[in-house]
């Protein structure tokens, strides 16, 4: 059985930049908080996996935001702060202001007639990534949803995709994953999986040094083509990446 696995946050949509990002912040006013973060950081916070962990991590570089906090304080402060934050996100995602990005639907709607198994793997929230799925693609296309605490160690670590692996049943020499940030890419292989990247608004200057494939998008067929970044360009069929595409990553091993 031949398994895709995609990512979330940038891949199924840009919700980055437009979801999480203001969701953040708007976390942060709520609670009262005097900061508030701006894009160039959030560019780095970006490559920590995990909400809670950026929030934590943002404590660390800034110590004169947590003075007279214990660590069971700071604990609780970033549980209540991401707890809100993600009610934000969902509300956000609820609304359709965040569009898919071209192509997602049509190749997991491609993959899932073919026969492959599909299914998500985030760092993201489980509810968090069931809105963004609900949203984006069509109902039912999905097999699995790998998410937010159920690993141990987020990306770059390849625990996610380990467990979806184990979880599917499926044969890593016969699966693709679809990613879009360096810590996303760095997990998929150190897991031992092929993977596709599709640089998102955040990611579109990174380096992809082990992907099959770095395309600009999944590209849709007369209204965005695909440009290719990295990689072998006779992959993209009409310009876009199609399940021949998939099927030529799994064959170029």
């Amino acid at each position: 059985m031949k398994t895709l696995l995609l990512d979330c946050d940038g891949v199924l949509a840009d919700t980055e930049l437009y979801g999480h990002f203001p969701a953040f912040n708007y976390a942060f006013e709520e609670a009262g908080l005097p900061f508030r973060w701006e894009l160039d950081e959030y560019r780095e916070l970006v490559l920590i996996g995990g909400g809670k962990e950026r929030i934590r991590q943002y404590f660390e570089r800034h110590p004169e935001y947590r003075t007279g906090l214990t660590e069971a304080d700071l604990d609780g402060l970033v549980a209540r702060l991401h707890e809100t934050k993600t009610q934000k996100y969902i509300e956000t995602i609820e609304s359709g202001k965040i569009p898919g990005r071209p192509g997602v639907r049509r190749l997991v709607d491609q993959a899932t007639a073919d026969g492959w198994t599909v299914a998500m793997a985030s760092t993201s929230a489980v509810s968090s990534v069931k809105a963004v799925v609900n949203a984006v693609l069509t109902p039912n296309s999905i097999d699995g949803i790998f998410a937010g605490d159920s690993v141990k160690a987020k990306k770059p670590a390849p625990d996610i995709y380990l467990a979806a692996v184990s979880a599917l049943r499926a044969d890593p020499q016969q699966t693709v994953v679809i990613e879009d940030s360096n810590p996303g890419a760095t997990a998929a292989f150190n897991a031992g999986l092929r993977h596709l990247v599709t640089v998102s608004a955040l990611t579109r200057d990174a380096a992809f040094p082990h992907a099959s494939l770095v395309v600009t998008s999944l590209g849709e067929p007369n209204e965005e083509p695909a440009s290719v970044l990295a990689g072998p360009a006779e992959l993209l069929h009409g310009s876009v990446v199609t399940m021949q595409t998939l099927e030529g990553i799994l064959e170029s091993a």
